[in-house]
């Protein structure tokens, strides 16, 4: 039997009521057969009936891994809901794919350069004779509380640890305030730390990451660093390079340089030529008022390349549909059969002016793949092959099988 996935959702008033509507689409779109995962994203509209969720679903899914977490969003059954109670559900049968999955609280997450057995101790991973056998995961779903979990650094201890696993996720929105409930892993909801769903066998996960950001200006060199303090733009204090570029776009692009600019960082430093896509792209914080030094939302090592970027609903929509063909035109005969949408809560209706923005996109290009997931405080998905935590983003999760 093949891997079937579903994705579904309810926009009803009560939790419960929802969960019971979602899960008869469920099982219908899965043709009555039991899932071995479900995963759920729910709308902060339903307040405090979140912590009854694992108990809801679990009356309706008796042996299947149950995850999830609350999003000011949700995707699913080929919407994406926002502003409005919605609950959305993402089944799959999967046959000869090994399911495992943990929580972890910030305080009991192993440096980044800790030794392997205690990662593998950590994410109950080799547990048995055989430890330092025990295969890394196809990949891993990272859902993690935006309050009390370090994403950063956990990504780059996942990525020394485990380099050829695929790791993607986002974290969990629509919280005022630290420990909300937001996280549910089979019986339990979280009110912090970290989810980590990990498969293995049968089953391959690919990654498309839209930054939706153009380049303006040429690159830079970053001379002068301090942590994230840029203090040097190719030998002129940045606020002066700032005004320099300021003045020399066209006007159409004058806003967004106000309220839209964004900082690319080079993954490649060696090359000659760069263009859009050969950046990650970070958050500007602002200037410093007494040096002029840029302040950026991650460090910055010496004499990294740069290149200033703008964001729009134009450039993002034009982004996203490149990286849509260009996976299609190299993907071959792999059949998708179902997909994890984790996108930041700026885009959506109010960035595109209307809803669907994304899904739709993703639909128009690779067909119509069940596809579920949420709105993030933060997004997770690798570029150029290192595992980061995004702003701004989309990140789809793409999952097919091996053979």
């Amino acid at each position: 039997m093949p891997m079937q996935w579903a994705s579904v959702s309810s926009s009803e008033s009560t939790l419960s009521k929802a969960v019971t509507d979602a899960a008869n689409q469920l099982l219908s779109a899965l043709d009555g057969a039991e899932p071995d995962l479900v995963i759920a994203f729910v709308s902060p509209h339903y307040g405090v009936e979140f912590v009854a969720l694992n108990e809801l679903l679990r009356r309706e899914f008796e042996s299947a891994l149950l995850c999830g977490c609350t999003g000011v969003g949700v995707i699913g059954g080929g919407h994406e809901l926002e502003g409005q109670p919605a609950l959305a559900l993402m089944g799959a049968v999967l046959p000869d794919v090994h399911l495992h999955a943990v929580h972890l609280e910030q305080q009991i997450t192993p440096p980044v350069y800790a030794e392997r057995r205690l990662w593998q101790a950590a994410l109950g991973l080799g547990v048995g004779a055989n430890v330092g056998d025990d295969p890394a995961p196809d990949c891993m779903l990272l859902l993690a509380d935006p309050f009390s979990f370090a994403a950063e650094s956990f990504l780059a201890g996942l990525d020394r640890q485990f380099p050829s696993t695929v790791k993607f996720g986002g974290l969990a929105s629509g919280m005022e305030q630290a420990d909300t409930p937001c996280l549910l892993l089979n019986e339990r909801i979280y009110h912090s730390g970290c989810l980590c769903l990990m498969m293995s066998g049968n089953i391959a996960v690919e990654t498309i990451v839209a930054q939706g950001c153009r380049p303006i200006g040429d690159p830079m060199f970053a001379n002068a660093v301090h942590e994230n303090l840029i203090l040097e733009l190719d030998g002129k204090m940045p606020r002066e390079a700032l005004t320099d570029l300021y003045q020399r776009i066209k006007r159409s692009d004058r806003k967004l340089f106000t309220d839209q600019l964004f900082i690319g960082l080079a993954m490649q430093p060696q090359r000659e030529h760069y263009g859009a896509g050969d950046f990650l792209i970070r958050t500007i914080l602002g200037l410093d008022p007494d040096s002029g030094a840029l302040l950026v939302n991650t460090n910055v090592p010496a004499h990294t390349v740069v290149q200033l970027h703008l964001r729009d609903a134009v450039t993002s929509a034009q982004d996203l549909e490149q990286l849509l063909r260009q996976y299609q035109a190299t993907r071959g005969a792999r059949q998708i059969h179902g997909a994890l949408l984790l996108s930041c809560l700026g885009r959506g209706a109010e960035f595109y002016g209307h809803t669907d923005h994304d899904s739709n996109a993703f639909r128009q290009h690779l067909g119509d793949v069940p596809i579920a997931g949420l709105f993030c405080n933060a997004e997770i998905g690798p570029v150029r092959g290192v595992t980061y935590q995004h702003g701004y983003t989309s990140v789809f999760g793409l999952f097919t099988a091996k053979h």
